[in-house]
């Protein structure tokens, strides 16, 4: 399913993992174009080779807080086209909240456990290079506990379930697979989130994506 081969940007201040990073990826058929080991290099590098992706690490150098997040909020600014896949070593809700304030479209946030799995992290490449969202369960655990009354707490506990998948990138099929429901199941579930959300169909609009972010705004912080 994911025959295409991706050109990527890496940002990752540690050598280590950066060059393991490139290893595996090339070994799954992306090709690294460019690295980087601080956020103004990796917006330099993203401006020189327009990658289809780029990863990155939130916390980088030299004070190891947000940097890699506002680079990646920059790019998202000044490359909308590049899709966007960050990773940490903890949840952030706020930062998540903050990279998809402008649209979820073509945006991935992972823990750094997550990208270890090899399956998981390409293909949430490939899902966020190809306008997707890719969101960790643990991410989506996290701003489900929001606790403000919103618009979430309307749907029913199956609904709930379903926008959380649908928050982590699964398309109708894999949610019905994981959940052991019927596709048509599923459908049912995602339109009743639609209506509850006030999201109605037109020619332009993507509810999937709109869903995801009145989710995002009103339990991101």
């Amino acid at each position: 399913m994911n025959d295409r081969c991706l050109r990527v940007v890496l940002a990752e201040d540690s050598v280590v993992l950066r060059d393991g990073m490139v290893e595996l990826l090339g070994a799954r058929g992306c090709e690294v174009v460019a690295t980087a080991g601080t956020a103004p290099a990796l917006i330099a590098a993203v401006a020189e080779h327009r990658p289809d992706v780029a990863v990155v690490d939130i916390r980088m150098p030299p004070t190891q807080t947000d940097e890699g997040i506002r680079a990646a909020v920059e790019i998202r600014a000044g490359a909308p086209d590049v899709g966007i896949l960050v990773f940490s070593q903890h949840v952030e809700t706020a930062w998540a909240a903050r990279l998809l304030a402008g649209g979820a479209a073509g945006i991935g946030y992972l823990l750094k456990e997550r990208v270890a799995r090899t399956s998981e992290f390409v293909d949430a490449l490939h899902r966020v290079a190809g306008g997707g969202t890719a969101l960790d369960p643990e991410i989506v655990t996290q701003l489900m506990r929001g606790g403000r009354r919103s618009r979430v707490d309307t749907l029913t506990p199956r609904e709930r379930e379903v926008l959380g998948l649908m928050a982590q990138g699964h398309s109708n099929r894999s949610i019905a697979t994981l959940l052991v429901v019927s596709e048509r199941a599923v459908e049912k579930h995602v339109a009743a989130v639609f209506t509850k959300f006030g999201l109605r169909a037109t020619d332009t609009d993507n509810r999937r994506v709109k869903a995801v972010l009145a989710y995002l705004a009103e339990n991101g912080n």
